[in-house]
């Protein structure tokens, strides 16, 4: 399951904005998107608080070091949409290690 989440506060036509520009990739990539009020807690305010919107991936419990920041402020749609297209491509195949006779 694809998780991105969006951080955000209340009254900001930024975070509308960015939350509307993302519905057709919603669509189309079919992921979970996870909205955060950054005033709902000091820590995420501290850390976004200037910044928002953010678009991150993983959901609003992933570890800093398995989220990535995706773009801020505006929808960046070629970096979104070039991260949602390689989550949702399959796996390589692995090869199978060949036997030494």
């Amino acid at each position: 399951m694809i998780e991105l989440t969006l951080y955000g506060r209340t009254y900001c036509h930024l975070c509308d904005d960015m939350k509307n520009a993302l519905e057709p990739l919603q669509r189309r990539f079919s992921f979970v998107l996870h909205e955060v009020d950054v005033d709902s807690d000091p820590a995420l305010e501290d850390r976004f608080g200037e910044w928002v919107p953010v678009l991150m991936t993983g959901g609003p419990n992933a570890l800093p070091d398995d989220a990535r920041e995706l773009c801020h402020y505006f929808l960046d749609v070629p970096v979104v949409q070039a991260w949602l297209a390689a989550q949702a491509a399959p796996a390589a195949p692995q090869k199978e290690p060949r036997e030494t006779p």
